[in-house]
C-alpha cells in the first residue's frame, strides 16, 4: 500500500479552510454583528451553539455512513453545503434566519470536519492511520490563524457580511473541491483496510465504563477550551488587553495546536499515550492561571495562547488513539461519531455559557469556571488510565 501522499495532504488543507470558515467564522466576527445587528451576545452565541448541538446530534449516523464507505460523498457534499449556508447568512436580517441557517452550518460541519476526515482516513489506513491523522491536523491547526486575521480585516474594511460571503465563496470555490481530489487520490492509493465488523458492535461500546469515562473527558475539555475561545476577544479585552493585541493571541492559538502535535510526534514513541494525557489536561490547567494574570502582565496572553492551543492540539490526536486503543478500531466511526456527542455537546453550549458567564460573573467568572472544568478533566484522565 502506498502512503497516500499528496491526497492526504489536500484533504488536510480543506480541513484548514473548513474549520476557518464553518467552525472560527462567529469567533472572528462577533464584535462586528454585535455592532451592525445590535443583539444580545447569548443571542448570537446561540447560533453557533445549535449549529454545534446539530453536528452532535448527527454524528453517529454519519459516522456510521463513513463507516460503510460514504466518507467521500460526506466531505464534498458538507463543504457544498457550508458554502450555501454562509452565502445565505451573509443576508439575513432577522433571528429566525439566523438561528436556521446556523443549524444547516450544523449538519455541513458534521459531514466535513475532523469526525468524518479522521473516520475516512482510518477507514482506509486502518492501523497505519494515525501519522495520516497527524499530517491533517498539523496542517488544519493553522485555521484559526487564518480566520482571526483574515475575517477582522475584511470585517473592518467591508463589513462582516462581505467577510461571510467571502468564506462562502472560499468552501464552495476550494474546500469543496480540494475534499474531491484528496479523497479522489487516496482512494487511488490505498486498499480498503478496514472492513464493517459483526452489527450490532458498536452498540456495545455503550456497555464499558471506559466509553463514558472518555465521554466525560472529551465533553470537559471540549468545555473548557470553547468557553475561552469562543469569546476570547472580547475576555481579553474585557481584562484590558487592546483589540489589536488580543486578535493576535487569538490568532496564535492554531499554530500553538500545530507546535502541540508537532511536539506529541517527537515524545510519544518514548513517553506512551497515559503520560502525554496527563501532561495535556495540566497544560490546560496552567493555561487558565496565565489567562486569569493578563491583568498584571498582558505578555501572559501569549503564554496562555501558547499552552491551551497546544494542549488542545495534543487532544486532537490523542482523542482517535485513545479510542482506538481503548475500544477498538472495529466501526471506529460510528463509536467515535457517539463519544463526539458529549464533546461537541459541551461545544454546542459553550458559546451561550461564555456569554451567560462573561455577563453575570464578569471575565474572570469565565476563567474560573475553565480551571474547574480542566480540573475535572484530570480527574477522568487518571480513571481512563486505569481502566487501559
Amino acid at each position: 500500500m502506498k502512503r497516500g501522499g499528496l491526497g492526504v495532504w489536500l484533504l488536510a488543507t480543506g480541513q484548514t479552510l473548513s474549520y476557518a470558515c464553518l467552525f472560527y467564522s462567529f469567533a472572528a466576527l462577533i464584535l462586528s454583528l454585535e455592532a451592525d445587528l445590535g443583539w444580545d451576545k447569548r443571542l448570537f452565541a446561540t447560533g453557533p451553539m445549535l449549529a454545534i448541538g446539530v453536528s452532535a446530534v448527527l454524528a453517529p449516523v454519519l459516522g456510521r455512513q463513513v463507516d460503510i464507505g460514504r466518507g467521500q460523498a460526506l466531505l464534498i457534499g458538507g463543504a457544498a453545503l457550508g458554502g450555501v449556508a454562509l452565502l445565505a447568512l451573509s443576508q439575513v436580517w432577522a433571528v429566525w434566519q439566523y438561528l436556521a441557517l446556523w443549524a444547516v452550518i450544523g449538519l455541513a460541519q458534521a459531514a466535513s470536519l475532523y469526525e468524518v476526515a479522521f473516520g475516512y482516513l482510518v477507514r482506509r489506513f486502518g492501523a497505519e492511520a494515525r501519522p495520516r491523522i497527524i499530517r491533517v491536523t498539523l496542517v488544519a491547526g493553522f485555521a484559526s490563524t487564518l480566520a482571526f486575521p483574515a475575517g477582522a480585516a475584511l470585517a473592518d474594511a467591508y463589513g462582516w457580511r462581505v467577510a461571510v460571503i467571502v468564506a462562502g465563496a472560499v468552501m464552495l470555490l476550494a474546500t469543496a473541491p480540494l475534499h474531491w481530489l484528496g479523497c479522489r487520490m487516496i482512494r487511488s492509493d490505498t486498499a480498503l483496510e478496514v472492513e464493517i465488523s459483526h452489527k450490532g458492535f458498536a452498540s456495545t461500546a455503550l456497555r464499558k465504563p471506559v466509553f463514558w469515562g472518555l465521554a466525560g473527558l472529551f465533553g470537559l475539555v471540549g468545555l473548557n477550551h470553547w468557553i475561552l475561545i469562543s469569546f476570547l476577544v472580547p475576555l481579553l479585552v474585557g481584562l484590558g488587553v487592546s483589540h489589536a493585541s488580543a486578535v493576535l493571541a487569538a490568532s496564535l492559538v492554531g499554530p500553538s495546536q500545530t507546535l502541540g502535535r508537532f511536539l506529541l510526534m517527537q515524545v510519544e514513541a518514548r513517553m506512551g499515550t497515559s503520560r502525554v494525557l496527563a501532561i495535556t489536561v495540566a497544560m490546560m490547567l496552567a493555561a487558565s492561571v496565565f489567562l486569569a494574570g493578563v491583568g498584571a502582565s498582558a505578555v501572559l496572553i501569549f503564554a496562555f495562547a501558547a499552552l491551551q492551543g497546544g494542549a488542545m492540539g495534543i487532544m486532537t490526536i490523542l482523542r482517535p488513539a485513545l479510542v482506538a486503543e481503548t475500544l477498538g478500531r472495529a466501526q471506529f466511526g460510528a463509536i467515535s461519531g457517539m463519544l463526539s456527542i458529549s464533546s461537541l455537546g459541551a461545544s454546542a453550549v459553550a458559546p451561550l455559557l461564555a456569554a451567560a458567564l462573561f455577563e453575570g460573573f464578569g471575565p474572570m467568572g469565565m476563567i474560573g469556571a475553565s480551571f474547574a472544568m480542566a480540573l475535572g478533566a484530570m480527574g477522568l484522565a487518571r480513571w481512563v488510565v486505569a481502566q487501559n
